[in-house]
């Protein structure tokens, strides 16, 4: 699973890049998306970053990635709850 947090002051490229997020995830907050899947989209979020987001970001936009983790913990409140995705198969 990876967390993709994002800061891009420029109102057009912010709302290109969020919709880029959501072909891979799903929004957790305005700028927060949570994305499950393999090291390919990976791979294929960060070409895009690289290739097309990153030369039109001035120095104060900032995208921070974080690969979580099996072992990671992760702990919701509020709406957030609702979103927990544990799946038990009988």
């Amino acid at each position: 699973m990876l967390l993709i947090s994002y800061d891009i002051h420029q109102t057009k490229l912010r709302t290109k890049f969020s919709k880029f997020l959501k072909k891979y995830g799903e929004r957790l907050q305005y700028s927060v998306f949570e994305i499950k899947n393999s090291d390919r989209v990976l791979e294929n979020i960060q070409t895009q970053i690289k290739y097309y987001f990153e030369k039109r970001f001035s120095q104060d936009d900032s995208i921070i990635i974080f690969q979580m983790s099996k072992q990671c913990k992760i702990t919701r409140y509020g709406y957030a709850k609702n979103q927990e995705s544990d799946v038990l198969i009988v």
